[in-house]
């Protein structure tokens, strides 16, 4: 059934030619979504209250964002809104992944996003799409990295400065990405200060949007506030052949020593690396030693926002 597109819509500078470099290029879009009640800060406060501790990821940050001093926490019996107030005085953030599959409220309005996108560009059909919540502490950092999914990246409250990279080598190589399909791991790529010499760069404020090419490496640097975001993540039918692909290169790589030049998703050679993939990719030779998830090792302290308490090992 085509979709129509609301009265109030939500994204509000969209033009003609928006819809034809989508995922071409990287690219701005205004939206309303930072004055949407869901966003409230009451709103986030409740959805915190609610969320399964398995459905979160509680992060202090080290003073250079190096994650080799990362720390994994849980908010203990902070409320949300205590939670919140903890992360503004903190260097801490916490990543509320799938929110709508612990609230149907943000599954409604990721249905509504995405129905927007299928009137503007005909054709855009998702086979797999979620929805994370982002709050993170003043000057936070997220490291350089490439992501699997196509992604954007909607500013509620506060401000940031996002870098986002070529994807080609140095920047990028296909390695990379055939690392990140097979074991998960996004911020093992090698980064070097040069590299901002050819990011694009945007400084963005409550109310915008950013989508960028799929897989383009990205950094962000939060400004001296509290910032919540939000975070799309979509499959489309040839996204998903792409990541088959990838996922393949990787394992003829690794485990034949061969160096795969062929990404194309059509065809007899797509359909047996599809195979090769499907077969192969759980085998311990091809995951590799999978990491252990870090054990959490602190709380939020409930009498002073900001601090912490220790985890006794």
């Amino acid at each position: 059934m085509p979709h129509t597109l609301s009265a109030d819509p939500i994204f509000t500078d969209w033009r003609a030619e928006t819809g034809r470099v989508w995922g071409g290029v990287a690219q701005r879009l205004r939206h309303r979504l930072h004055e949407h009640p869901l966003f409230s800060n009451e709103a986030l406060a409740q959805l915190i209250d609610i969320y399964p501790r398995r459905h979160y990821s509680l992060v202090q940050w080290g003073e250079h964002g190096q994650r080799s001093a990362w720390r994994e926490g849980e908010i203990g019996d902070l409320t949300g809104a205590q939670v919140i107030e903890a992360i503004g005085a903190s260097r801490v953030w916490i990543n509320l992944r799938n929110a709508p599959m612990v609230d149907p409220r943000y599954r409604t309005l990721l249905d509504e996003i995405f129905d927007e996108l299928a009137t503007r560009m005909p054709g855009f059909d998702t086979v797999n799409r979620t929805m994370g919540i982002l709050i993170s502490s003043p000057k936070s950092r997220t490291l350089y990295h490439c992501d699997l999914p196509g992604q954007s990246l909607w500013q509620i409250r506060g401000r940031k400065r996002v870098f986002v990279y070529p994807t080609t080598a140095p920047f990028l190589r296909p390695e990379h990405v055939e690392g990140i399909a097979l074991r998960g791991v996004e911020v093992d790529m090698p980064y070097e200060s040069w590299y901002d010499e050819h990011a694009q760069i945007f400084d963005i404020e409550p109310g915008d949007m950013l989508h960028w090419p799929l897989n383009a490496p990205h950094r962000v640097d939060n400004f001296d506030c509290l910032n919540v975001s939000m975070t799309l993540e979509y499959f489309t039918d040839e996204i998903r052949r792409s990541h088959m692909v990838t996922r393949a290169n990787g394992i003829l790589r690794t485990q034949f020593g061969l160096a795969p030049r062929s990404h194309v998703t059509h065809g007899a050679g797509f359909w047996m690396k599809a195979a090769l993939q499907k077969g192969l990719r759980n085998l311990p030779a091809v995951r590799g030693m999978d990491r252990p998830r870090k054990r959490p090792d602190f709380r939020l302290d409930p009498t002073k926002p900001g601090a912490i308490a220790e985890i006794a090992a």
